[in-house]
């Protein structure tokens, strides 16, 4: 495998990420209509779900631009 296809990768799964966190909180929020300690503990789970798939997402774009500049 290359940087390239490494790259590529990560980038898809931190974008999943933050796709999942979202979903999950506005899910939460949609059934409870109300936010409380439960909604707080899943927006929790989101942050460190959203701070991984930033972290995807930038290792994967370098790790792509180092590819491209080989």
């Amino acid at each position: 495998m290359n940087l390239f296809t490494i790259g590529l990768v990560l980038d898809t799964t931190g974008k999943v990420f933050i796709g999942l966190a979202v979903l999950m909180v506005h899910r939460h929020v949609f059934r409870e209509h109300k936010i409380d300690a439960d909604v707080l503990r899943t927006m929790r789970k989101e942050w460190a779900l959203t701070l991984a798939g930033i972290l995807l997402i930038v290792v994967g774009a370098v790790l792509q631009l180092i590819y491209h500049l080989e």
